[in-house]
């Protein structure tokens, strides 16, 4: 990318359901109830909103660090930090913070830029095995 360019920032946050919440629970309250308010403060700053709920490949219902992943991406970093600026009334902060106490255990949650690298992988139809 040429210097000086706009460049995608992608914000990586883990989250933890809260304890005794089934994860079926959570997964409902979070895709009925929370996406909305998160659609609601990011529209008009984030290009990506996604979220991506962990299952344990070997399949044992365990308890584990983290329930889902939440991915955001923003065009770029001003346009993340206008976001977060914007999120900070109390009347819009506390309305998000009650509702992830209704089903995160916030104590939990972490968050994080990412910097990306890919490799480019051969189409794996072409591939002989």
């Amino acid at each position: 990318m040429a210097e000086g360019s706009a460049m995608t920032v992608t914000l990586i946050t883990l989250l933890k359901r809260r304890s005794g919440m089934s994860k079926a629970d959570f997964i409902a309250y979070y895709e009925t109830r929370h996406r909305r308010i998160g659609e609601e403060v990011l529209s008009g700053y984030a290009s990506r909103y996604v979220r991506r709920f962990l299952h344990p490949v070997d399949g044992t219902d365990q308890d584990h660090d983290f329930d889902v992943v939440l991915e955001i991406d923003f065009p770029d970093q001003a346009t993340m930090d206008a976001c977060f600026a914007a999120m900070q009334p109390p009347e819009i902060m506390d309305r998000i913070i009650a509702d992830e106490e209704r089903f995160f255990d916030r104590s939990r949650n972490r968050a994080f830029t990412v910097e990306e690298h890919a490799s480019t992988l051969p189409d794996p139809r072409a591939v002989s095995r």
